[in-house]
């Protein structure tokens, strides 16, 4: 696991350099894609990569972390409809190259098979993105969450409802209480993970993620097993560990050749 800690614009344009060079070298790359505030920056530096430099999606595939449960198809908070407004309608991905699982299928478990069914026919994600909840969920993998598990129901804790409430006009009650989400194990399957984290709220996440023991009541610190992560962090969510001084030390001394 390689720790970068950096200032915020830092952090999205190392997100997105790691982005480009995947597909200059692979154009036809799958991306994993994820919601909320944390891949907003990395979205908007490639979305000018694409329009100033070129970088093409136009052979590239990309599959989203998650989808609330029951949300109307036109709604602003479905995760389908804030990735195509965020990122795909301001690059050149074609019609159809960003999958979800489907909210609003009338078997949601079928869909759930469905879905892990078309990543893995697809060959698998390249680079994945993922954000940090504060209790440590990464996509919708609340705490207690199986290591193993794979794309599934799920029941939204309170605080994640609660953190999430301030896409829904901070009513909680807006939030739903259900969603689909790659498991864990869906997760580790990715290539190559990258993780973004922001803020003092992050910060005991961050911690238990990369310096914590592996459990399931801080579900993303199973991402210690994998052998490609980058953790990619701003000095306020680094604030409680115990290394950040190695790790910035290790960064600094990175040859530039190496790359992420």
């Amino acid at each position: 696991m390689e720790v970068v800690i950096a200032a915020g614009a830092e952090l999205a344009r190392i997100a997105a350099d790691a982005v480009e060079r995947l597909l200059r070298a692979r154009p036809t790359a799958v991306l994993g894609l994820a919601t909320g505030s944390s891949p907003l920056a990395v979205y908007d530096e490639l979305a000018q990569r694409h329009t100033r430099d070129g970088l093409s999606f136009a052979r590239a595939r990309a599959f989203m972390l998650d989808e609330y449960v029951g949300l109307p198809a036109a709604h602003p908070q479905r995760y389908r409809n804030v990735i195509e407004t965020e990122f795909a309608s301001r690059v050149d991905l074609p019609p159809g190259a960003v999958l979800g699982p489907d909210g609003l299928a009338q078997d949601l478990v079928a869909a759930c098979t469905a879905y892990e069914r078309a990543i893995a026919d697809a060959g698998g994600v390249d680079l994945q993105l993922l954000g940090i909840g504060t209790d440590g969920h990464v996509a919708f993998n609340e705490p207690g969450s199986s290591l193993a598990s794979r794309t599934r129901i799920k029941t939204l804790t309170r605080q994640t409802r609660e953190d999430n409430a301030r896409f829904f006009d901070d009513d909680v009650a807006q939030v739903p209480t259900h969603c689909l989400t790659q498991g864990l194990a869906t997760i580790m399957s990715a290539r190559h993970l990258v993780l973004l984290a922001q803020g003092r709220g992050k910060a005991e996440a961050v911690h238990q993620l990369v310096e914590g023991p592996v459990s399931a009541l801080w579900p993303a610190t199973v991402l210690q097993h994998h052998p490609h992560v980058t953790v990619l962090v701003d000095d306020a969510a680094a604030s409680r560990l115990q290394l950040g001084d190695y790790y910035r030390e290790t960064y600094a001394a990175k040859p530039a050749w190496q790359g992420l």
